[in-house]
């Protein structure tokens, strides 16, 4: 008998310190919280999905969303012991927190680690102070490597983002600036290209061209330089963004890419559950009115239909390096194996050598990567 994947935990914390020029959550800025009744609200929410979803072990937590560094350690074991107790760990559970790296978040990390985290993701986002202050980042470089320094002693396993293609930013300057951040010796990196929000100031910013980002061609070339780089220091990719020493890949992040069931609680959190979508409240207060209310914090829960599982597993899988298995997506989607991918395109992007196949492994290559979300669109067969 097949026994499911372990299940993922997300717990959203809406909360930020400060605005942020490319973030939608500026709104979620407070000064006062009143961190009692926030931990019982998570706690009734995480009760509620867990009653939901008997009979599984958590293969991962992940503390997201705002400044989730923030939290107090008391109610992040709180929420990791209730979590266990209501599921049960795997073995290797991974335990993620996401920080900024500042030197107030980085003074928490003991109290953090001893609370049951055991991997970080930090937030450094550049290495370079003026590109810092253009991305409306509070620290500098020196105060985030100061805080990678001091989780690198804390917790067992840690990753840290950077943010490339960055305006008027050379080849040259992004090789040196990734060859520093290789040298810490993290065995996660998710190297990402700059991208603008609608809704954003940095939207705002880029439609009074006060904001130029590289040229399609010129972000070409600085992500397959940074493939290039990463895969030279035993750093691959395994998914368009991330790179990790073998066996070190993100594995909350993996149960979201292979499409397995993950329950998502606290403000705006989304969730996926034997076919359900779930979504919960995303201001604040309306989320906490309805755990009050009804023991949740849901505002959406429903069935997807074949089609749109389909849809989601293909967008989600063919972001991984190692790709999708067709058999498994049919059985996801409830759907035949013929139904799932146009054949013609398929043989088409094939001959390209943008996609490649073997039995019912199918996976987007090196070069295909670049137009990833094209040769989605081509291969999903019209509803």
């Amino acid at each position: 008998m097949d026994h499911p994947a372990p299940l993922a935990l997300y717990i959203h914390w809406p909360f930020c310190v400060s605005k942020c020029p490319y973030c939608d959550f500026n709104s979620h800025v407070r000064a006062q919280i009143d961190q009692a009744a926030w931990e019982s609200a998570l706690l009734r929410d995480l009760a509620h999905e867990a009653a939901q979803l008997p009979g599984r072990r958590l293969g991962s937590i992940f503390f997201g969303g705002g400044t989730p560094s923030l939290m107090p350690p008391t109610t992040v074991a709180a929420l990791i012991a209730a979590a266990e107790r209501a599921w049960g760990f795997a073995d290797d559970v991974e335990i993620t927190l996401e920080a900024n790296p500042s030197s107030v978040e980085a003074a928490r990390f003991a109290d953090l680690a001893a609370a049951g985290v055991n991997r970080v993701s930090l937030g450094l986002q550049a290495l370079d102070d003026a590109a810092l202050q253009m991305l409306g980042r509070a620290h500098d470089v020196a105060e985030g490597l100061a805080a990678l320094a001091t989780a690198q002693r804390h917790f067992t396993r840690v990753s840290f983002d950077l943010i490339y293609a960055r305006p008027g930013q050379s080849a040259a300057a992004w090789e040196a600036e990734l060859a520093r951040a290789i040298g810490f010796g993290t065995e996660h990196l998710s190297l990402y290209q700059l991208t603008i929000e609608p809704g954003t100031r940095f939207a705002t910013d880029a439609a009074a061209g006060r904001l130029q980002l590289p040229e399609d061609e010129e972000a070409a070339v600085l992500f397959e330089q940074t493939r290039k780089i990463t895969a030279a220091a035993a750093l691959p990719a395994y998914e368009v963004s991330n790179h990790a020493r073998a066996g070190a890949e993100s594995r909350h992040n993996l149960t979201y890419w292979r499409y397995h069931d993950y329950a998502g609680i606290g403000p705006g959190a989304h969730g996926r559950r034997g076919g359900m979508a779930t979504m919960r409240h995303k201001k604040p207060e309306n989320w906490m009115g309805a755990v009050a209310r009804n023991g949740h914090g849901l505002v959406i829960e429903e069935p997807l239909s074949p089609a749109m599982r389909r849809d989601e597993a293909l967008l989600m899988g063919l972001r991984l390096r190692e790709g999708i298995d067709l058999a498994q997506v049919a059985a996801q989607a409830g759907a035949g194996t013929d139904t799932l991918i146009d054949t013609a395109a398929t043989a088409t992007l094939a001959r390209e050598g943008l996609i490649a196949r073997a039995g019912d492994r199918l996976w987007v290559t090196d070069r295909g990567m670049l137009v990833l979300n094209a040769i989605i669109a081509a291969l999903v067969p019209d509803r």
